[in-house]
Formats: structure tokens, C-alpha cells, sequence
């Protein structure tokens, strides 16, 4: 669950929604969000800084991307750009894509503050407006995926404009967390709901009825399934550890969670040069 903005009265449900439901009800609920966001985790981000995760693991200390001179690169959730800001900097041709209008306005805003420029457009994971091959490496750091019904869409179409060859990183709420309540204290360490579950998080507006948020679910088993499809090869699963005298708390991450148990996996894939997908069992 986010933290708390200015919202309608929510109840949350658990129960299955469509692509064009998530989408409808996760773009409005980013533009609403985004000034709080930012205005609350800019500063740990960076304007031009590459973080994981709420643990504050970068992409400087995981070295999931491989070297980026001079390699085109799609962002996929870039919200205001600060991954593919720290990108350019170290000598890669980065791009973002984002579902919020807001995010993508404050992404023009570090754009001028930087002096580096992220050229962004407005988009959906399960729709890129790019040409097959067009990128060399793509990564999504906490953004679209997770929100996404149609997953297997959204990695086709990554593999679509990937290059033969091209490198998929992600970072996602790991699917152990989706185990226990929303809660970052010692209450929220017990766990009460079936790690298979994958029936999506789900929030309603009181009022009108309308679905205002979704989070979607997966298995780590569900991924490597998915992924494999696609003509992915995983070559790295990062589990970070919540580093001592970290006291930050974000949603549901904290010092007290995460001493017991991860809050992020973070994927590394090469997709296949030949691009044709790899067998693997599907779950029925």
C-alpha cells in the first residue's frame, strides 16, 4: 500500500482486475501522488542518483546494468528520471517512459536543475512506442511492473525493443513480503496470507466504487516462468539485506522488517541472442 496523500476514503479488497482497470486506476493515483513522493524520497533518490530500493542499495555498488558508455537505454516506470539521470552521467544514451503525466513534469523539473536531460515520453509498460532493437539495456527500478496485469505483455514488449543480446534488470517488491500486513512494525512480522495467493491488492474509492489502486503479485517461481518465455535468461536474483543504522521507513520497509526478511528482489537477465524464447512449464 502507499503511504498516505490527500485520497478519497479507500477499502482495500482483494480480488482480480483487468489490465485497462490497473492502468486506469494507477495513473491517476501516481499523478496524485507524485508531489508527495518526490517531495518525501527525493532526497534519498537523488536528483541524479541510481537506488534499487528503499534498503539504498545503487546500482554503483550492484553492477546489475554491466557498463553503459555509450548504450542505449529505456527506462520503463521512470517516474522523474533519477535512475536514467545517473545513467547519462556515467556516459549512457538513457530514455524514460512513465505511466503519470505528473512524474514525467517533474522529471522536465530536475531536468533543468541537473543540466541532464532525460528525453521521456508518456506510456505503458505493455505498449512502448519503440521500434524493435531499439535499446541495448532496459530497467525498471520499483516502477511499472508490479502494477501491471498483463505481465506477460509487458516482458514480451521488453524483449521487442531489447537488441539480441540486451540486458532486463528490474526491482520489485519481493513476493515473501506479500505474506504479511502492510505494517513496519514488530505487528506486521506475522504472517497472514498464503505466499501463493496471487490475487491483486486492491484499493476502492468509498464513494464512487472505483478502483483507485492496484498491486499485482507474483511468485519468484511466476517470474523465472514468465521471464523464460520471453527468451530471458536470469544471470543475477538480488536479495538486499536492510544495512545497519538504516532508519529510514518507506511504506512497509523497515529496520524492524528487514532484519527478518527481504523487501526487494532485484532481477538481472540477458536476453537471448537468438531472441527465440526458452522452453519452460507454464503454470496452469
Amino acid at each position: 500500500m502507499q503511504e498516505h496523500w490527500p485520497h478519497p476514503p479507500v477499502r482495500v479488497e482483494r480480488r482480480g482486475v483487468s489490465e485497462a482497470e490497473s492502468r486506469a486506476a494507477n495513473g491517476p493515483d501516481w499523478d496524485r501522488y507524485a508531489d508527495e513522493y518526490q517531495a518525501t524520497h527525493g532526497e534519498f533518490l537523488g536528483d541524479a542518483g541510481f537506488v534499487w530500493g528503499p534498503e539504498g542499495l545503487t546500482e554503483s555498488e550492484a553492477g546489475i546494468l554491466g557498463d553503459v558508455v555509450g548504450k542505449h537505454v529505456l527506462e520503463v516506470g521512470s517516474g522523474a528520471g533519477q535512475c536514467s539521470r545517473w545513467v547519462r552521467s556515467q556516459g549512457g544514451l538513457s530514455f524514460g517512459l512513465d505511466l503519470s503525466h505528473r512524474q514525467l513534469q517533474h522529471s522536465r523539473r530536475l531536468d533543468e536543475q541537473t543540466g541532464v536531460a532525460v528525453p521521456s515520453v508518456l506510456g505503458t509498460a505493455t505498449d512502448l512506442p519503440f521500434a524493435d532493437g531499439s535499446f541495448d539495456v532496459v530497467f525498471c527500478s520499483f516502477g511499472a511492473l508490479q502494477f501491471v496485469q498483463d505481465i506477460e505483455l509487458a516482458v514480451a514488449e521488453t524483449a521487442r525493443v531489447l537488441s539480441p543480446g540486451g540486458r532486463f534488470a528490474f526491482s520489485i517488491t519481493h513476493p515473501t513480503r506479500w505474506m504479511f500486513p502492510d505494517d513496519p512494525t514488530e505487528a506486521g512480522l506475522v504472517a497472514s496470507q498464503s505466499y501463493w495467493d496471487r490475487t491483486p491488492y486492491v484499493e476502492v474509492e468509498d464513494d464512487t466504487g472505483q478502483v483507485a489502486y492496484v498491486e499485482h503479485h507474483r511468485t519468484l517461481g511466476d517470474w523465472v516462468r514468465v521471464l523464460a518465455a520471453s527468451g530471458f535468461v536470469i544471470t543475477t536474483l538480488l536479495e538486499p539485506e536492510w544495512p545497519a543504522g538504516h532508519d529510514r521507513l518507506w511504506g512497509g520497509w523497515s529496520a524492524v522488517r528487514g532484519r527478518f526478511t527481504p523487501g526487494t528482489a532485484i532481477f538481472g537477465c540477458t536476453k537471448a541472442p537468438t531472441g527465440k524464447p526458452n522452453a519452460g512449464p507454464r503454470r496452469a
